[in-house]
């Protein structure tokens, strides 16, 4: 483009682009530009300081995914007490979390679930909003619930269902305790199809107890995943002959990501196109405390982190003296942490391998993949876009395929609270699983085997039958301890109860051949003492009570023993239970009902003797034995 310019000798043609230049350095706004260059500079050597915080955000590999749950690290341990708000909105999704498409429940669009982090004396509310078709609750798993006993989320025991369309609030203190927990669904076998999330209490006292200092934090959880509906699995899984062949699943998953391969599943809905595997970011050099959560249904996981040993500072929210291993063994609902150092200098990419123990398992699935991988990585040494896949080393070790816990006899609690001396009450648990009217196995403890009253909790008739004066509740207040058969029939209803304070040993003789991770609700107990076949004779004279390990889950294996002892002081009705989701559907579990006198004096909360009222609340419940009646096949 061409103007035209007067000149003292008449007209002159002059591009207009140098007439701008020489305008604007009339006006000097060449100090502009200079300006302008100088930030574009300073820009660019931001982004490269700061590559691996601004990843996300800038396409190429992204290092920390949604799913890393990394803890902050700005965290006010000290902070004073406050409320934590969270309001969580449950439907019905199709997802592929790694590449299958499947049918889930999730919270707020999310999957797993999304992370709370509080401290000790934090009020934690969580308003649910359920959307989805059936059901549903959510239990607090391994926290107390002192003084707030109807908002531990077991159906049929604290609570009745949320029903469809309906909202709730769980509304909760945290006392006395801190360290790794987790949510999950607790109506029928929900967790299986999503409901599930980490829940970090911190202490005000936590960097001194893990005893080994640490840059980074964060939760890694591993389950099993399976490809059908929990309702579906469940059905085939309860029926007429199936022998407690519980429901094998197809693959895995790390923080609810993995990548299988579509071509191995031609009968399955499958897009791995957007499916990642799990990746880690840890600065070299450095301790990194990492958090495992077992939230899946059925299997028990070997999980290493190839080349690096590590140390378990932490089980079940108990910080433990450090003890250094190469493989970490956890079954379902258990938690630990372990510290471990990125000094390795082999590589800058190591596999975190997490294998299900197929041994453990009753039948084959031919469409499942036993292992799970995800990516550690050695971040301030990477570049800005990272493509390379780990070559790093299994450790030579043979991979133990029994069912059995980790051996946790050589961990001692940091803070040491010797087991009380004597048991006021030793209660023998017989588990096993048993053959019953056509042909239907069944979990039971001793002679009973539980069935879910979702429309007439345990708590909502207790606390009934106190305020009516009805006889079959307030004549067991008169008995210190001992099963409450007048108010409870025990073949679908075992519930043990104590009134004051007492210590209970629990002995259980496990007569099946696999194991059960046995989770009691509002507690920690101490673990005595396990093994396989029969206690010995000698075994309460031989008891080192100095320091025992405390926890909320733990293993009996298979036709073996396990001696627990706890302090019932925790008013309230608790679950003990198998916690593989489909033993406990199946009747493999009882109830403890402590300090029943403090409970006698209590009165429900209006909205949650509302939800019993909700049309729909029993959407989604396990099948009752009686729709086989008449059709043994």
């Amino acid at each position: 483009m061409e103007t035209f310019h007067a000149t003292g000798e008449g007209w002159e043609k002059r591009p207009q682009k140098q007439r701008i230049l020489n305008n604007c350095f009339r006006s000097k706004c060449s100090l502009v530009i200079v300006a302008i260059a100088a930030l574009a500079l300073a820009i660019f050597v931001a982004v490269f300081l700061l590559r691996d915080e601004l990843r996300p955000f800038i396409g190429g590999h992204r290092l920390e995914s949604p799913q890393a749950y990394l803890l902050d690290p700005n965290w006010d341990f000290t902070a004073t007490s406050t409320r934590r708000d969270y309001t969580w909105v449950i439907e019905d999704v199709e997802r592929n979390p790694d590449g299958v498409y499947r049918p889930m429940m999730v919270i707020n669009g999310q999957f797993p679930g999304p992370l709370i982090e509080a401290n000790e004396g934090d009020t934690i509310v969580v308003q649910i909003i359920n959307k989805a078709t059936n059901a549903t609750s959510i239990h607090w798993h391994g926290l107390y619930q002192n003084g707030s006993n109807w908002m531990d989320g077991t159906v049929g025991i604290t609570q009745c269902p949320i029903a469809p369309g309906a909202n709730f609030t769980y509304e909760f203190r945290v006392n006395g305790q801190s360290g790794t927990y987790w949510y999950h669904g607790h109506h029928s076998v929900q967790s299986s199809d999503g409901l599930v999330g980490p829940l970090i209490i911190h202490s005000k006292d936590e960097k001194a107890l893990q005893n080994i200092e640490y840059e980074s934090d964060r939760v890694v959880m591993v389950q099993d995943h399976y490809y059908d509906l929990s309702g579906a699995l469940i059905m085939d899984y309860l029926k007429p002959d199936r022998e407690n062949a519980e429901p094998v699943p197809a693959g895995a998953l790390i923080n609810g990501q993995n990548i299988r391969n579509c071509a191995d599943l031609p009968n399955r809905k499958c897009d791995n196109s957007t499916a990642r595997l799990a990746e880690f970011n840890l600065e070299p050099g450095k301790n990194h405390r990492l958090r495992f959560i077992n939230v899946g249904a059925l299997a028990t996981f070997q999980v290493q982190l190839d080349e690096h040993e590590f140390a378990i500072t932490e089980v079940d929210g108990t910080d433990v003296l450090p003890q250094y291993y190469h493989r970490l063994k956890i079954q379902p609902a258990q938690r630990y942490s372990i510290v471990v150092n990125t000094n390795v200098t082999t590589g800058e990419a190591y596999w975190l391998r997490a294998r299900m123990v197929t041994h453990c398992f009753a039948k084959e699935n031919i469409e499942m993949a036993a292992e799970v991988w995800g990516i550690v990585r050695y971040t301030s040494s990477s570049p800005l876009l990272v493509n390379v896949r780990p070559s790093s080393r299994d450790w030579p070790e043979t991979i133990e395929l029994d069912c059995s816990d980790m051996d946790t006899s050589g961990l001692r609690p940091a803070i040491a609270i010797p087991a009380p001396t004597m048991a006021d009450d030793v209660l023998y648990l017989r588990v096993n699983f048993e053959i019953g009217a056509w042909k239907l196995s069944r979990g039971f403890f001793n002679a009973s085997s539980w069935r879910a009253p979702v429309s007439s909790p345990t708590l909502n008739r207790l606390l009934d039958g106190y305020t009516t004066s009805n006889e079959s509740f307030t004549s067991s207040l008169s008995s210190l301890f001992g099963y409450n058969s007048a108010a409870f029939a025990t073949p679908r209803e075992l519930v043990y109860q104590t009134t004051g304070i007492r210590t209970i040993d629990i002995l259980m003789q496990n007569f099946n051949e696999g194991s059960h991770p046995m989770h009691l609700h509002g507690y920690k107990f101490w673990v005595l003492a396990q093994g396989h076949g029969y206690p010995p004779k000698d075994l309460f004279s031989t008891l080192d009570l100095t320091n025992p390990l405390r926890r909320d889950t733990v293993a009996i294996e298979a036709f073996g023993w396990t001696l627990l002892r706890f302090t019932a002081d925790n008013a309230g009705i608790w679950a003990f239970h198998c916690h593989l989701s489909w033993h406990a559907e199946a009747g493999l579990l009882m109830q403890f009902l402590t300090k029943a006198d403090e409970v006698a004096k209590w009165s429900l909360p209006t909205e949650n003797l509302g939800l019993c009222e909700l049309e729909g609340h029993e959407r989604g419940k396990g099948p009752d034995d009686e729709i086989w009646y008449g059709h043994p096949s």
